[in-house]
């Protein structure tokens, strides 16, 4: 059986067939610690759902619980229709997992990675030694297929990490930051790789902190910030909900910003609906001003007689949306 067909059959039908994932009141407690507090969400077949925070958050906690490796402390969880808790090598079975540090076995070739993987889940040689060459066309690693893993670039690892994971023909894909370290050119790469996968049925869960990547890649999202859900929808959906259209940022100097915000807010809020103005946020090296349409909030600002150092207007983003349901605080 080809990738390709393999992930149609998991395709979502117009029969609504039950969740991926369907996890309710999720609750993960370590001590006195709770990395995890009362969650509930539900992942469709066949979408890309991302999970979004801030370090600390409980990201990865609820990776952990969805892939049958952490048991949860209160609330209820069904992957593929099974409770993790109670049939742990069933689910783990279905899934695929791409860790967020590569844990591929330097001393073997590209094929021998994907086929010694696949030994694990009782697959016989014969069936692995096609469905690498399948696999390894899919990840456009063909050339590399007798090369060591410690010769492949980073963007070639986690290529080779996501066909690996994709051997047992997962229903459902983990993916914990899965473009960590790589840059803008294999970031793309990776991106084209699990777009393709979305697109033939493949249910993704990720994690990530590049909120463009989460733009591409996410049907739907949560923000999780403290364990806790902050807000829920699709990306565009987030950034009308949380933000204005537009924001403009403004560059006064590091000493004159702050005094220059209450100058401005008294401003834009007089100028009408034609600047349709919301707020202004202050950063240690610049204003951000959301507003529906920024050019006329900058056409205002200079009209009145102020003249910032820099400016800049760009549509709102996910990361504006993140940023203030979770704050701008750096959280190690």
């Amino acid at each position: 059986m080809s990738i390709s067909s393999a992930l149609e059959s998991s395709a979502p039908s117009d029969t609504a067939p039950a969740p991926a994932i369907d996890a309710t009141s999720l609750v993960k407690e370590y001590g006195d610690f709770t990395a995890v507090d009362g969650i509930t969400f539900s992942v469709r077949r066949g979408e890309s759902f991302g999970l979004l925070g801030p370090n600390g958050a409980g990201k990865s906690t609820t990776m952990r619980m969805i892939a049958a490796v952490a048991s949860r402390t209160e609330g209820q969880m069904l992957v593929a229709g099974l409770d993790p808790e109670q049939h742990g090598p069933e689910v783990r079975a279905r899934l695929g997992v791409i860790p967020q540090q590569d844990n591929l076995d330097e001393e073997l070739t590209v094929r021998e990675n994907i086929i010694m993987y696949g030994r694990y889940f009782g697959l016989p040689r014969r069936y692995l030694r096609a469905k690498a060459d399948e696999l390894l066309e899919f990840a456009q690693l063909e050339h590399k297929a007798n090369s060591r893993v410690e010769d492949l670039s980073g963007g070639m690892k986690r290529r080779l990490t996501i066909a690996r994971a994709l051997v047992n023909e997962p229903e459902v894909l983990l993916l914990d930051e899965p473009t960590t370290g790589l840059d803008p050119q294999a970031r793309h790469v990776l991106w084209d790789r699990l777009f393709r996968l979305k697109e033939s049925g493949t249910t993704l869960v990720l994690t990530t902190h590049h909120m463009d990547e989460a733009e591409q890649l996410c049907d739907r999202l949560v923000v999780v910030d403290h364990g806790a859900i902050m807000a829920e929808g699709t990306p565009a959906g987030l950034i009308r909900e949380h933000s204005t259209r537009e924001v403009l940022e403004l560059r006064f100097g590091t000493d004159r910003n702050a005094e220059q915000a209450k100058t401005l807010e008294e401003l834009l809020t007089g100028a009408g609906p034609d600047a349709d103005f919301s707020h202004i946020e202050v950063l240690p090296d610049r204003l951000l001003v959301y507003a529906g349409q920024a050019e006329s909030a900058l056409e205002a600002i200079h009209a009145a007689g102020h003249k910032p150092m820099t400016s800049l207007v760009r549509r709102s983003s996910l990361e504006d949306v993140f940023l203030r349901l979770t704050g701008r605080s750096l959280i190690d």
